[in-house]
């Protein structure tokens, strides 16, 4: 028996267990595999010898555990490494199986994968985002050794505008069941009829084998009470009573046991959690929940989570979420590309809304690192992608997506692509002959015979864009009638015209506010939504006094890697939190307006660097500053305001405080005295009170009131030298099993216990016990060091630690040093 099969792992995903007595069992597969960057030309072959190969457990992005280089590397993926991965497993299966069905279920495999068993082929997925299973039955040995293989392509690592990742790095599981089974996404649940007195439950079942079968079905409540039964055929319709509803604030699921019952003997068992809620895009009132109108307060994510690249786990995406959750976030569009299934089970478990989104590039591809390669990147060899492949396998991913998603209640919308129009150039001719000179926030012409005759004359009537966009929407129509269809539109005044906006059910807007009200004008009966904004006040305020645009998606609300550039600028940290999840200044303004909660916030910046003016004659000015664009057209659109949290600075230095709140007015003082109180309501440009201060070293403290009581209050203070070190982490308890995390964050306080924000040394993280320092980073874009070390330079006084819990129960401790100053030893608990 070869060495790997010791660190064969078993465990329970769902229900069932390694033991060959249960009806169905799910394997986590994740654990003993081989792999090798080295040339390995016959490692597909059961018999190679992968013995020097190195020991890893998925998921496992060998990109980000490469670290960032400079060289052979794209700006627009993060500065990562590609090239070609092999993997391998070596497994038993047992002569007790001989009588069942075995699949291995893939989450995803970044990219180009070829899986082999024994030697045989099963296949070949191009697309690095989709998920897929593979039938092994007729190709294992039983009752001896089996090897699985997989070959990973990554050689053209500038085949995407954002970082991608590299290798098998999400879960994998095998599954055992019998001959006559429910296949992988075999069951739909939808809720047709929903009052506060009950809800109607429409189970649909797919059965392999056997069709002449009887199905029991059960649902269960959150608390494991079985609430209604029914057996039958493959189709089933249960009531509940006093329905519980699924929801932003109160996510509320249940559970569908299904049992497959052959001659009466139990064959098959599946669980499915499902969620009861009605949603409805309305062209007035915008987005309905369970008949409540709800503003969507959304963001963008990609699927890397910064230090981990996208080798993400369940409690990865607990920790964003709930840091999202946190300053009020209600939505998420998943950008630009099937995510995990665990992100989704996160969303339902949270009351997360979801843009489930296809793709960005069709069948004619993007400029991806076009400004680095020198010319047009997209036909380049290393930046060949999905485009090539469209035609052969678009329909497949996209309805794959679907059925894999399906139950999932937190999934409201399918978006099918993303600012599609940038790669047909034809959108752009006609807008620049409607549009002459124009600007970023002026109102572009609408009227569809004018903008349908200046198209007809540029395209001849040859438009494949809505040809492909009405072929993609009929595909998500055949799985699924109960979601609508959207797209995140650059070019809205010409989608509208072309087809590509009669393709879809909802029109999502680009960064292009100013086009809501001639929209909504032009088409009163068409649903509309920021799809993907700028996080600016101007964006959220253009949608929240508007009742007929359902709500925003601001970029982002996590930094993520790539699209960015030049070296070190490994990724783009214009968001709502940084890479290691640190709030940013964004954050605590949009927790303002996104919030109830009363809350004051303060940031500075010296007079001479700030964006910000003070003129005598007209006040508060603001003036953009221009600067070289590493990507996009000007990047300061989607930069934040130049601030500091910290109030440290020169005797004298003209400062100007910035006040985040959503209370009604704020005072500030300076060392106790007074600089006066003002009302937020006479900043309406961007909802930010501003003081202009000589710096005088001290404390900083804001004040804010509502109705003229003190609500809420915020200090910052001058800072000595660091004299303690203190942990924190998300949760001190964590499960065994080798897959919690802990997120250990790093806070410096001098002696009199003020908080220092402007320190930048290195720190050093020690863990022992039953647990192990996974990744360290400190939340900064130009941070290019290796995250699989155990120190880290801060910056701005922040650094952050990812402990994994181990496979056993116990403890662990976690300590962090500076020089020769340690900090508390914050103690772990692993159940």
């Amino acid at each position: 028996m070869k060495l790997q099969l010791l660190f064969l792992f078993c465990s329970v995903m769902l229900f069932g267990s390694c033991d060959h007595r249960q009806i169905r069992t799910i394997e986590d597969f994740n654990f003993g595999w081989k792999f090798t960057k080295v040339e390995a030309g016959d490692a597909l072959a059961p018999a190679y010898d992968d013995s020097s190969w190195e020991s890893i457990r998925l998921p496992h992005d060998w990109s980000i555990l490469a670290g960032y280089q400079k060289e052979n590397t794209a700006a627009s993926t993060g500065f990562s490494e590609g090239g070609i991965g092999w993997y391998r497993k070596t497994f038993l299966i047992p002569n007790s199986d001989k009588e069942k069905v075995i699949w291995i279920e893939f989450d995803g495999i970044y990219n180009n994968s070829t899986v082999r068993i024994n030697g045989k082929k099963l296949g070949f997925r191009p697309n690095g985002y989709s998920s897929f299973s593979y039938d092994l039955t007729d190709h294992l040995n039983y009752g001896g050794e089996n090897v699985l293989s997989v070959k990973v392509d990554r050689t053209a690592y500038a085949d995407s505008r954002w970082y991608t990742g590299a290798g098998i790095y999400r879960d994998v599981r095998l599954v055992k069941t019998s001959k006559t089974h429910i296949p992988q996404w075999g069951v739909r649940i939808t809720t047709p009829e929903i009052s506060d007195d009950q809800a109607s439950v429409h189970i649909e079942t797919k059965v392999h084998g056997d069709e002449n079968v009887e199905l029991e079905v059960s649902i269960m409540d959150e608390e494991g009470n079985t609430i209604a039964t029914q057996s039958g055929g493959l189709i089933q319709d249960l009531t509940i009573e006093n329905p519980k509803l699924w929801g932003t604030e109160n996510p509320n699921l249940y559970t569908a046991d299904i049992v497959v019952k052959q001659n009466g003997k139990e064959v098959d068992r599946v669980q499915e959690r499902f969620g009861i809620r009605s949603i409805l895009f309305d062209p007035d009132k915008g987005f309905i929940l369970n008949g409540e109108r709800v503003k969507l307060k959304g963001v963008n994510l990609h699927h890397d989570v910064g230090a981990l690249g996208a080798a993400a786990t369940k409690a990865s995406w607990e920790y964003r979420l709930s840091k999202l959750k946190s300053i009020g976030v209600n939505a998420i569009r998943m950008a630009h590309n099937p995510h995990a299934p665990i992100l989704m089970e996160v969303c339902d478990e949270m009351g997360m809304l979801v843009m489930n989104e296809f793709f960005d590039e069709w069948h004619r591809p993007k400029e991806k690192s076009v400004v680095y390669l020198g010319d047009n990147a997209a036909g380049h060899e290393i930046a060949r992608g999905y485009s090539d492949v469209f035609f052969d396998w678009a329909e497949k991913d996209l309805k794959d997506l679907i059925r894999r998603d399906f139950n999932h209640p937190s999934i409201i919308m399918w978006s099918i692509g993303n600012e599609i129009e940038w790669t047909f150039p034809d959108y752009n001719k006609t807008f620049s002959k409607l549009n002459p000179g124009s600007k970023r926030f002026d109102v572009p012409e609408f009227d569809p015979a004018k903008v349908g005759e200046a198209f007809q004359k540029v395209t001849k009537g040859k438009d494949s864009l809505s040809i492909v966009a009405k072929l993609l929407s009929s595909w998500v129509k055949e799985e699924d009638t109960t979601r609508p269809t959207v797209c995140g539109s650059v070019r809205p005044s010409i989608s509208m015209v072309s087809g590509y906006g009669d393709a879809v059910d909802i029109m999502g807007f680009n960064y292009r506010a100013a086009n809501y009200d001639i929209a909504y004008a032009t088409y009163p009966n068409k649903p509309i939504l920021g799809s993907e904004n700028w996080g600016s006040f101007y964006e959220w305020d253009m949608v929240n006094k508007r009742d007929f645009v359902a709500g925003m998606f601001a970029w982002t609300g996590f930094a993520y890697l790539g699209e960015a550039g030049p070296w070190p600028r490994k990724g783009l940290e214009i968001s709502f939190f940084d890479f290691a999840g640190f709030k940013t200044p964004r954050g605590h303004f949009f927790e303002c307006l996104w919030k109830d909660e009363p809350k004051v916030y303060a940031v500075t910046t010296p007079a001479e660097e700030s964006e910000y003016s003070y003129l005598e004659e007209k006040g508060w000015v603001f003036n953009i500053k221009k600067k070289k664009p590493p990507l996009w057209g000007d990047l300061r659109y989607w930069e934040w305001y130049n601030v500091n949290e910290h109030w440290n600075y020169q005797d004298g230095e003209n400062i100007i405080v910035q006040t985040y709140t959503n209370c009604e007015e704020a005072e500030l003082f300076l060392n106790g005295e007074s600089l006066g109180n003002q009302l937020l309501a006479d900043f309406p440009e961007d909802n930010i009170i501003k003081w202009l201060v000589p710096y005088a070293p001290g404390e900083l403290k804001i004040i804010g009131y509502n109705n003229g009581s003190k609500a809420d209050e915020y200090t910052l203070s001058s800072t000595g030298k660091l004299a303690t070190i203190e942990l924190a982490a998300d949760k001190v308890t964590l499960e065994s099993g080798g897959y919690d995390l802990a997120h250990v964050s790093v806070q410096l306080f001098d002696k009199a216990g003020r908080q220092l924000r402007d320190f930048n040394e290195e720190v050093v993280f020690e863990v022992v016990g039953e647990a192990e320092l996974l990744a360290v980073d400190n939340g900064w874009e130009m941070n290019v060091s290796n995250h699989y070390e155990d120190r880290v330079k801060m910056h701005d006084g922040k650094a952050l630690a990812v402990v994994r819990a181990g496979l056993k129960k116990g403890e662990a401790t976690v300590v962090a040093s500076i020089g020769s100053m340690k900090s508390n030893s914050l103690l772990l608990s692993i159940e």
